[in-house]
């Protein structure tokens, strides 16, 4: 909704959500803004400066409605972006440090090895920071599964060609429960302090624009500017980020580190007892979220009433309500940097989510992303199949167990809002045509028109042999559906057949990422080839326990 007026030349000024610029000539292109909104805010008394703080139309509608514009920019121009920042000559005499974020459930990481020809040759990074985010959606399967999937992360930077020197660590957060920021933010202090500006890089989806938003409102901002730099827009959408938005990084002198440490100390002395009632309805919200859970707070700052670093759509100062109102006095009172903050400022860079090719994401409408996205802690499903039997995910994957001696485990670890079901081979073909597009498969929606332009499933062979009856062969990843953990008896080989959309890639990772997932599980289910589910509890760091687990 909202008219463009191809007559009035663009703003200047960036989107506070996406970094575009803003206008009103084009209804497709970024940093649109309907024309008659664009002139009540620039033809005020401060003129175009009228429009600081204000989000475009996409930005508005993915806060507001979780409704994103298909907006026209290709794969290629989003690298151009990323490319042409990261060539940019260094300030203060040293190249940047990249922190690339990647989603923990992509492993291993299609973007990754783009990385090398990303940066090339004429790139003078100085460090390379890899943060393994959406840790707290993975139950742990067994003790020490952090450390297992630190592993994987290290080994999937290795076989991307990112060892050696520049690679600096590799982490464990989740961007949207707090786990492992403070150890990320003492990380980058220590060892990168203020030497030069940080980039933040990832693919579409990864949380990228979460970690920023947690980052600004951190002992790693400058401690006046979350009040100044309004937070990019945090949505499912594939590649919500479209320019580039920035802070301005603290640094981080032997007092303030010193301070930071003592608050730390303190914090970790707490019980959850001894929280506000509002820190421990904000932190039951968090544990209902995922397993694992952190706090992020601010040494440097008053804290303010609410902890709160969710997105809030509140904060901007654009809405395109029925009516819209604009209030110039709040548009005068906006603060701003002053010249001596950063005159000398290192930035850290909010750069738009590099586009994943060959990804289901890319053929659902953002209703269907919305369920398959997991965004709540993930509720393993096992199902013990004989030969002969089928399971699909949604109407988005399947796996057929074709040839085998022994019954078989399954383990399905994507978002709990898509359908497993088991069929038999002979039934498996007639389900998909009679239930694809409907509510018994879910996703895709919209009947038998929309299944006529969705991509067929198409097959992949695949031969395993089983290690023991509670540990997983092989992880089989249905693109970003989610993923399928295949635990067999010792030495008993299978033979799978499993199906992805046409385009999309099918990935059967070994080792798995969850290797004991098939042992969160309750009973059987009676008549069934179901278990019953099991959530395992929630852990919360940099908070005392009290003897309970």
């Amino acid at each position: 909704k909202g008219r463009p007026d191809p007559s009035v030349p663009p703003s200047g000024v960036s989107c506070s959500g996406c970094g575009a610029e803003l206008q009103c000539r084009d209804g497709a292109a970024p940093g649109f803004v309907p024309a008659e909104k664009y002139r009540s805010l620039s033809e005020g008394p401060a003129g175009p400066a009228g429009l600081r703080g204000a989000v475009c139309q996409r930005c508005w509608l993915l806060a507001h409605h979780s409704r994103a514009l298909r907006l026209q920019l290709p794969p290629e121009q989003h690298r151009e972006v990323v490319s042409a920042a990261l060539r940019r000559p260094p300030r203060h005499g040293r190249g940047p440090l990249l922190l690339y974020i990647l989603d923990l459930l992509e492993l291993p990481d299609p973007v990754l090895p783009q990385l090398p020809g990303l940066l090339g040759p004429d790139v003078p990074a100085a460090g390379l920071l890899v943060v393994g985010n959406k840790v707290d959606l993975l139950p742990a399967d067994a003790p020490g599964h952090l450390g297992r999937l630190r592993e994987r992360l290290a080994a999937a930077c290795a076989q991307a060609g990112l060892g050696g020197a520049p690679l600096v660590d590799v982490r464990l957060v989740s961007a949207k429960t707090g786990f492992g920021l403070e150890g990320l933010i003492s990380r980058l202090q220590r060892s990168w302090k203020c030497a030069g500006d940080v980039y933040l890089l990832g693919a579409t989806n990864s949380g990228k624009s979460t970690l920023f938003n947690s980052l600004l409102r951190s002992d790693y901002c400058k401690s006046r500017a979350p009040d100044v730099v309004d937070r990019a827009t945090v949505s499912p959408w594939p590649g919500t980020t479209l320019n580039l938005l920035k802070f301005p990084i603290i640094n981080p002198t032997c007092d303030r580190i010193f301070r930071r440490q003592e608050r730390l100390k303190e914090e970790a002395t707490k019980t959850e007892d001894q929280l506000s009632s509002e820190e421990k309805k904000y932190l039951n919200q968090l544990k209902k979220q995922g397993y694992l859970v952190g706090e992020v707070g601010r040494t440097f700052q008053q804290q303010k009433s609410s902890r709160v670093v969710d997105f809030d759509p509140d904060m901007l100062s654009y809405s395109i309500d029925e009516d819209p109102r604009h209030s110039p006095k709040k548009n005068e009172e906006r603060e701003e940097f002053t010249y001596n903050e950063v005159k000398d400022a290192r930035w850290c860079f909010d750069t738009p989510g590099i586009v994943k090719e060959n990804c289901v994401l890319n053929l659902l409408t953002e209703k269907e992303v919305k369920l398959v996205l997991p965004t709540h802690a993930i509720i393993p499903r096992t199902f013990i199949l004989k030969p002969g039997m089928v399971l699909f995910l949604a109407a988005l994957g399947r796996v057929d167990y074709l040839q085998g001696e022994k019954p078989a485990w399954f383990s399905v670890v994507a978002s709990n809002l898509l359908p497993v079901h088991i069929s038999t081979l002979s039934n498996a073909d007639a389900l998909y045509e009679k239930y694809g597009g409907r509510e018994f498969l879910k996703v895709p929606m919209g009947g038998e028109e929309r299944m006529k332009e969705f991509p067929p499933l198409v097959p992949q062979d695949i031969t395993l042999k089983g290690i023991g009856t509670t540990e997983a062969v092989a992880d089989i990843k249905l693109s970003s559906a989610g993923w399928v953990a295949v635990t067999a008896h010792a030495e008993e080989k299978l033979l799978l057949r499993a199906y992805t959309p046409k385009g999309t890639a099918l990935v059967v990772r070994e080792p798995p990422l969850l290797p004991y997932i098939s042992t969160i599980r309750g009973g059987r289910i009676p008549g069934t080839a179901a278990y019953r589910t099991k959530k395992p509890p929630s852990l919360v760091e940099n908070l005392k326990t009290t003897g309970r687990r």
